[in-house]
């Protein structure tokens, strides 16, 4: 069993930048491709970027490439998400996430979740 935990989130301007966490247990984690979503008030949970198993091969939402990056540090069992240039639009709840297959921008293809961390970007 994996167990993830997010943190990093908080209360920033636009503009700003912000690194996001996920920090998992077990000893799958390098087996793991990984994935973070966000779900914004009032609207479905939305892939944004994810990194495969080996680190190797990355892939993010069209709406946040050139913004977003994800990486990871299998000596730390850790996957981050890095934001620049934060907008308003960019408020959610940030859920990461980790899949034993491929990396992927469906919900239903990932086996364990984190219980999220808030980012609130304001003007």
């Amino acid at each position: 069993q994996v167990q993830l935990v997010e943190s990093g989130g908080g209360l920033v301007q636009a503009g700003d930048s912000l690194r996001l966490s996920c920090a998992a247990s077990g000893r799958t984690f390098s087996r793991l491709a990984m994935g973070w979503f966000r779900q914004a008030p009032g609207k479905e949970r939305a892939f944004v970027g994810g990194i495969s198993w080996s680190g190797g091969g990355t892939f993010y939402a069209d709406s946040v490439k050139g913004r977003f990056t994800v990486s990871r540090d299998d000596a730390k069992n850790t996957v981050y998400l890095q934001i620049n240039s934060l907008k308003p639009e960019d408020t959610a709840v940030y859920y990461c996430a980790g899949a034993l297959g491929r990396i992927s921008a469906t919900g239903h293809d990932y086996d364990y979740w984190g219980q999220g961390t808030q980012v609130t970007v304001s003007l």
